[in-house]
């Protein structure tokens, strides 16, 4: 029986397809399940090629790199029923293809989905947990870490695991806004008012110590001038008096010289005094006696 070249090239042809739907590829990049009528038979891929019946076999493929889930801003209430504008985001990845695939239905959106309802609520138990300035201080980092303890656990249920949360940033509504502004002033005219207290009584401890610390050197200088002048008068008096026992004459005319010179050693001195008093006896001796 002879066969024709069109039967060939439809035969050809065939095969081809058969083989091609029979063939998969999956890279280092991808997890890879088999499905059956809907049931997974086969999961644990490794990169190459693998086989598969066409038509009744059917092949999902996953990424196995890292995943994003970017979250626009969203209300939170914190302790004190204040509403924060929140804008986070969340790094995850899958682990667990078979679980993911049962728990997502197969469809990466709705895994997505819950993972964010997931970390929302996370988020939400520890705000409300914590005051505004809890919040949007350095506690920041522990509230992440408290929130992702609790989210990790609930991801596995979905086959993934959550690598981080990150807050981008956190606004204030209006009302919060006013409320913080408020109590930031409040806070810094308390600390300045206990700084201005604090200086006023380090001022005071100063001023004191220094009125001391004057008294008490004044009074060290009196006294030490006291004494030298006591000394120096004691000397001066000393010195007269051997004088006088030395020369009498010469001590009186040396006496006499100190209180003119004090009488009348400044330029425009004037002295009202008789001829014949006793204080010009050295100046009306012409014979130098």
């Amino acid at each position: 029986m002879k066969i024709s070249s069109t039967t060939v090239v439809v035969l050809v042809v065939l095969t081809g397809l058969v083989l091609y739907g029979s063939l998969f590829t999956v890279n280092e990049r991808e997890l890879a399940v088999k499905l059956q009528v809907g049931e997974i038979i086969k999961a644990d891929y490794e990169a190459g090629l693998h086989f598969k019946i066409p038509l009744y076999n059917n092949v999902r493929k996953y990424p196995r790199r890292l995943l994003t889930i970017n979250n626009p801003k969203e209300n939170f209430l914190t302790e004190e029923k204040k509403n924060l504008l929140v804008d986070f985001f969340v790094k995850w990845k899958i682990t667990d293809v078979v679980q993911f695939y049962r728990a997502s239905g197969g469809e990466p959106i709705n895994a997505a989905q819950r993972l964010l309802e997931i970390v929302k609520d996370g988020i939400r138990a520890e705000f409300a947990k914590r005051t505004v300035p809890e919040v949007v201080s350095a506690e920041r980092r522990e509230i992440m870490d408290a929130m992702l303890s609790k989210v990790r656990a609930d991801a596995r249920e979905l086959g993934v695991e959550v690598v981080d949360v990150r807050v981008k940033r956190i606004e204030f509504s209006d009302e919060v806004s006013e409320s913080v502004f408020r109590r930031m002033r409040e806070e810094r005219f308390r600390a300045a008012s206990e700084l201005r207290a604090q200086g006023a009584e380090n001022a005071e401890t100063i001023r004191a110590e220094a009125d001391r610390a004057r008294t008490v050197i004044l009074a060290e200088a009196y006294r030490d001038a006291e004494i030298l002048r006591g000394t120096g008068d004691a000397t001066a008096a000393e010195t007269y008096a051997k004088a006088y026992d030395r020369d009498r004459d010469f001590y009186a005319f040396y006496r006499s010289i100190q209180a003119y010179r004090n009488s009348l050693g400044n330029e425009g001195d004037l002295l009202v005094i008789g001829p014949d008093s006793d204080f010009l006896r050295f100046l009306n001796q012409s014979d130098g006696k």
